[in-house]
């Protein structure tokens, strides 16, 4: 019996480890996690764009995070889809 409870706990704790790099992602999941980006953008220029000598890339960092994820969910749907037919 003690040996089923070891087996089920590393079982369990293996599951747990591969979970986040298998992670589902989804196109609504993706423009959250954009937006939420966004908003931790500071716009010290008031919308004038250069400063500092250079433009604000915080957004270009959030629109390539947002496009690798809805490139994946994309990717993720195909596989899915391929998969059922």
């Amino acid at each position: 019996m003690t040996r089923h409870l070891l087996y089920a706990i590393t079982l369990m704790g293996t599951g747990m480890f591969l979970a986040p790099s298998a992670e589902a992602v989804t196109a609504a999941r993706c423009e959250d996690r954009g937006a939420n980006c966004i908003g931790t953008c500071a716009d010290y220029a008031g919308g004038a764009g250069d400063v500092r000598g250079r433009q604000n890339v915080c957004m270009r960092a959030c629109d390539r995070q947002t496009t690798r994820c809805l490139i994946r969910a994309h990717a993720a749907d195909e596989r899915w889809s391929g998969a059922r037919q």
